[in-house]
């Protein structure tokens, strides 16, 4: 199920870039600059956020485990997360300047 999933996720990214670097009528070059930015922009966002969204869901369970046993280990496991939620910040930040520049 999980498979299927994200192959209907790479075919909607697949059509989305394909009606973005679509050709007119007349065979000439539609201007989509402004589109393809936002769609781009959208893209590294989303990836990042599920990329980092799997990578707390990991470690929050793993490290919950882990202070199961041990209750000191919580500091320890708190930086993890911190750089699980950072992949989505770049994400955000790699989008804010598609859109910006």
């Amino acid at each position: 199920m999980k498979s299927k999933k994200i192959i209907i996720a790479v075919l909607m990214i697949c059509f989305a870039t394909a009606a973005v670097f679509a050709e007119g009528a007349d065979g000439a070059a539609v201007d989509y600059s402004g589109i393809a930015r936002y769609v781009a922009a959208a893209v590294a966002v989303g990836i990042g956020c599920i990329a980092g969204g799997m990578a707390v869901g990991r470690i929050g369970a793993a490290a919950m485990g882990a202070m199961s046993e041990n209750a000191e280990l919580s500091g320890k496991a708190l930086p993890f997360v911190g750089l699980a939620e950072g992949i989505c910040l770049w994400g955000f930040l790699v989008a804010l300047l598609m859109i910006i520049l």
